[in-house]
């Protein structure tokens, strides 16, 4: 019977179960002294097995790792170590009897030095391999935006950008709220670029955009064979990808209901396992979803997972609409079209003031993308036509809008002329309105000289009736 045997009897059958010219097995006690060295230790430390037998592991090998072991409890798996210039990979373990420590065992693979040489290289040919691989999909997928392409200096946006960068420093989950256009995307990159893992990779999945089986294999990847069209060999997902990185989760509100659960999951454990696969992947990822609804509401409805969104909603900064901003236009204004000139190859200098008072006058349903836009093709217009500064002429569009809106202009004007003159008479008379009749005051809003407005007043016939405010105590202009 085993259990009738001494432990040196135990030890004698340990040791020649072990002792093999390919590996090298050493074991030590709770103290550290070596109790077991099989002869092809022995060699590769030049040393005889009498000699050791009791001694403790440092004296023997000076730069071992294997007493760390009694201290920490932890097995060191494949560890590359070199010992009197042979090269080894070797595994460290405790070992328990009853739950109880009473020693660590290492050993050794692949002694024989040609077969060590091959498997250090080739390791180290897979390690700068996928070194390569994670610069390429940090070039591929990197955040481009910071915290200083949120331009303006509105009290509302400069409070939101102050959030944003306390944010940054921390892991939390973020969830960024507002309006189509206001820059969420934008939002997002920066807090990524303003954070700890900057350097790592930063990717944007479209929930709105994917089918629910598609959303699943995009997120967490799939297991050869998983389903019909399935790559061979399998497919890593985006929380893999960008392991230590940033995943930016766009129009979180469109994410079907059963994928809203397989998220909650992973965010709970930061694990999760491939489509189609058994294996258990963690990772450390840091979520940033955005959306223009209101989760909250959608929570209530039974349309969005509550327990999902107070995890996400872990921080939330909304971004305000740029009709609550209108004093950043001519910043933001001044920023797009410098941006947009790089990008379109022209030199369009700058923005008349009267096109800074025609944009300050609209609502922007369509926020910054929306004034982007119009910029863009404003300095198409302009750059045809050989003008370095942008014009009332150059918003054509936005100009018969307004002008529409305020019930001055016919809906069958077509003439450019008319347009521009039915928007100059429309911001004077709003002008105006604003300021009681006092003229000296619309000239300094407007931009323009005091006489200037005193002609144009005259140009288009504007009366006391067009300018008066709907309430007592107004002071109004008589002409």
């Amino acid at each position: 019977m085993i259990s009738d045997c001494t432990k040196e009897e135990l030890l004698d059958i340990l040791e020649s179960v072990i002792d093999n010219p390919y590996m090298g097995f050493a074991f030590i006690d709770t103290e550290g002294k070596v109790l077991v060295l099989n002869q092809t230790y022995c060699s590769i430390l030049e040393v005889k097995r009498e000699d050791v037998i009791g001694k403790h592991i440092t004296e023997i090998t000076p730069n071992t790792r294997l007493h760390l072991v009694l201290e920490t409890g932890e097995t060191d798996i494949a560890d590359l170590w070199s010992v009197n210039g042979w090269d080894m990979v070797v595994t460290r373990m405790p070992i328990y009897r009853n739950g109880v420590m009473i020693g660590a065992m290492a050993k050794s693979l692949f002694l024989e030095r040609s077969a060590a040489k091959v498997l250090v290289n080739k390791l180290v040919q897979v390690e700068d391999q996928l070194n390569g691989y994670k610069e390429e999909i940090k070039k591929i997928h990197h955040a481009k935006y910071e915290l200083k392409d949120l331009v303006g200096s509105s009290i509302s946006l400069t409070e939101t950008k102050l959030v944003a960068c306390q944010v940054a420093k921390t892991v939390s989950s973020v969830l960024i709220t507002g309006e189509t256009g206001t820059g969420k995307e934008l939002m997002a990159n920066a807090i990524h670029n303003a954070s700890g893992r900057s350097r790592q990779p930063f990717i944007r999945v479209n929930c709105g955009a994917l089918p629910n089986n598609l959303l699943e294999s995009e997120l967490f990847g799939y297991e050869e064979g998983a389903f019909t069209g399935a790559k061979r060999g399998g497919k890593p997902g985006k929380f893999e990808l960008v392991n230590g990185g940033t995943v930016f989760l766009d129009e979180i509100g469109e994410m079907p209901l059963e994928m809203q659960t397989k998220l909650l999951t992973f965010l709970q454990d930061k694990e999760f396992e491939r489509v189609g696969g058994n294996k258990t992947i963690k990772v450390d990822v840091r979520i940033i979803a955005a959306t223009n609804k209101n989760l909250e509401e959608a929570a209530r409805e039974g349309k969005f997972r509550q327990d999902l969104y107070y995890r996400l909603n872990v921080v939330n900064i909304n971004i305000p609409p740029l009709r609550k901003r209108l004093e950043d236009i001519p910043e933001l204004a001044e920023y797009l079209l410098q941006k947009l000139n790089r990008k379109l190859n022209t030199n369009v200098k700058g923005l008349s003031d009267g096109v800074i008072q025609l944009l300050q006058s609209h609502e922007w349903p369509g926020n910054v993308r929306e004034l982007e836009n119009l910029i863009e093709r404003a300095i198409h217009v302009a750059d045809m036509n050989e003008k370095t500064v942008l014009e009332i002429s150059h918003f054509q569009s936005l100009a018969r809008r307004l002008s529409i809106i305020d019930g001055s202009l016919p809906n069958n004007m077509v003439s450019l002329s008319e347009a521009v003159d039915a928007t100059e008479k429309a911001m004077i008379i709003q002008s105006l309105k604003r300021n009681a009749g006092d003229k000296m005051a619309v000239a300094q809003e407007l931009g323009i000289h005091f006489t200037v407005l005193y002609k144009k007043i005259k140009k288009y016939g504007i009366t006391s009736v067009e300018t008066k405010k709907p309430r007592l105590g107004i002071r109004t202009y008589r002409s």
